[in-house]
């Protein structure tokens, strides 16, 4: 494990706070354009945070999201696939808003965070949080 000292010094530029999301959907992110974030809970939290891909990921939730890509963009669509990087950070992306309701066909939730401007990062493994959470104390 790294020190978070140390973490600060090697990512200064990356967010303190995480969003924990189960993969396929972190991929979805950054590969298919899913631009919204699904959850039952209103959100205050805006601007940059980074996506920690959590360690549990079932063939069915990934078939099952590969289907919702399919779906979505009318397409042929592969995702990188079961070996995807799991229990640690794998990007960020700003948080613009929280609806209740959008046309986006991404969103199929209670409550929806609006994503922009996803960028992969390297791989940083540690412990996930349910919510919004600081992830450096984490590892």
């Amino acid at each position: 494990m790294i020190a978070p000292s140390l973490v600060n010094q090697l990512y200064p530029e990356l967010p303190q706070v995480a969003l924990s999301v189960r993969q396929p959907w972190p991929s979805a992110m950054q590969h298919a354009g899913k631009d919204i974030e699904n959850r039952d809970w209103r959100a205050s939290q805006r601007g940059r945070v980074c996506i920690h891909a959590g360690k549990g990921m079932s063939l069915v939730e990934y078939r099952d999201c590969l289907d919702t890509i399919r779906e979505i963009r009318g397409e042929a669509f592969d995702l990188p696939g079961m070996d995807v990087q799991r229990g640690g950070i794998v990007g960020t992306v700003d948080i613009v808003d929280c609806v209740p309701r959008s046309d986006s066909p991404w969103f199929f939730g209670t409550f929806g965070l609006v994503l922009r401007d996803f960028r992969p990062t390297e791989f940083i493994a540690c412990r996930g949080e349910l919510g919004f959470f600081k992830w450096r104390r984490g590892l």
